[in-house]
């Protein structure tokens, strides 16, 4: 299993060496696969990457158990739940916590970190851990402010967490994760997930929503 030993030394965060860290690492490894493994490591790295170069103070530890759990409610025992599974992430690494006597503050911010990761606009207006679950996410996925990681920092992520096909192999993760509970996308962006991936999905309009309404006016 990688350790923070393994990154190059010019990198400037590494993996927590504590017995939560190691614990959140091996949960994930034994129910994801490697897709998400190192998805979610690259979140963390890329996260706290963005927060040192920005000068954020945040927990390395909160910020790696939410970066490690953000996904683990793409898992197949989830598509039934009929909820977000944002939420579902969120609730296991909530259980997880509470099991190791994580102070309740500690735990909240992990539950909204990893909640809020695909609702962009609020995160970074919220505790570092919080914006910067977020900010791994955009940047591994989406590759917002790809320039505001050096070269050769990325390079020595990439290389220590690869990503073959992964744009290809994300987008069927979060189609096969969400298309059982396709309700769950309203007003989210996995709605466009669905609507390229997902044969016979119809989106839900807000105006809608209003327009169809019980109130009788």
């Amino acid at each position: 299993m990688p350790s923070s030993a393994d990154l190059p030394a010019f990198t400037t965060v590494t993996v927590p060496d504590t017995e939560l860290a190691s614990a959140a690492t091996q949960l994930v490894r034994d129910t994801t696969d490697d897709l998400i493994y190192h998805h979610s490591r690259r979140v963390y790295l890329f996260g706290g990457l963005q927060g040192h170069n920005g000068g954020l103070s945040f927990d390395p530890e909160l910020l790696y158990v939410a970066a490690m759990f953000h996904d683990l409610g793409l898992n197949e025992e989830f598509r039934g739940s009929g909820r977000r599974f944002e939420v579902d992430s969120a609730d296991e690494a909530r259980r997880f916590l509470q099991g190791r006597g994580v102070p309740e503050d500690s735990i909240r911010r992990v539950w909204t970190a990893i909640a809020l990761h695909t609702t962009p606009g609020i995160p970074s207006f919220m505790e570092p851990e919080v914006a910067l679950v977020t900010a791994g996410v955009e940047y591994d996925v989406l590759g917002i402010g790809y320039d505001g990681i050096s070269e050769a920092d990325r390079a020595a992520i990439v290389a220590l967490h690869p990503r073959p096909d992964f744009k290809r192999r994300i987008l069927r993760a979060f189609t096969e994760g969400i298309e059982p509970k396709p309700d769950t996308t309203f007003g989210n962006v996995k709605a466009d997930v669905l609507e390229r991936y997902a044969p016979g999905f119809e989106r839900g309009n807000f105006v809608d929503t209003i327009r169809d309404s019980a109130w009788p006016e």
